[in-house]
């Protein structure tokens, strides 16, 4: 079985038109996309306290997340993973790697053996360390390359999403 499991901010984004409000953010666009294709299950991952609806303070946050190497609390846990064998797993680009929740929630699951195939969406620094930062902090899972869709093209994606899930 397959697991679509990502983190996804809606409210000001950092588009190539400049910051637009966003009702569903673009790793969940790609994220349902995915699960839709290949019948995953999906689980959001969310934090209890919001990020600023703001797109430079939620920058902000995100940085000193990144710097203290926080753990932020999440609303729900996954926490048995034994039924999967591939996790998808999405995030938006923050400061070079996925958002600390992301952690959160790996941390939280037996990763053992288990296929990671990262995506995250950004605009214009592509999966930056992320894949590396996966990889060195679970050695133990198999990790993919992974696909990094440009925000403002969520929407398009398709194609480059079936290639990519292809690739298996």
């Amino acid at each position: 079985m397959k697991l679509v499991a990502y983190f996804s901010r809606n409210g000001e984004n950092y588009t190539r038109n400049g910051i637009e409000n966003l009702s569903v953010g673009n790793t969940e666009v790609v994220a349902k996309k995915i699960a839709e294709l290949i019948g995953a299950d999906l689980f959001k991952i969310e934090t209890v306290k919001d990020y600023p609806v703001n797109y430079h303070e939620t920058t902000e946050v995100a940085q000193v997340e990144l710097r203290n190497n926080a753990r932020p609390e999440l609303k729900k846990y996954l926490t048995d993973v034994d039924k999967y064998d591939t996790i998808y797993l999405g995030y938006p680009n923050w400061w070079g790697t996925m958002p600390m929740a992301v952690l959160t929630f790996l941390e939280r699951v037996d990763l053992t053996g288990k296929t990671i195939k990262p995506f995250c969406t950004h605009e214009g620094s592509g999966m930056g360390n992320s894949v590396n930062d996966l990889k060195i902090k679970f050695p133990y899972a198999i990790i993919k390359d992974g696909l990094p869709i440009r925000g403002s093209d969520v929407h398009a994606s398709d194609e480059k999403i079936k290639n990519w899930i292809g690739e298996d």
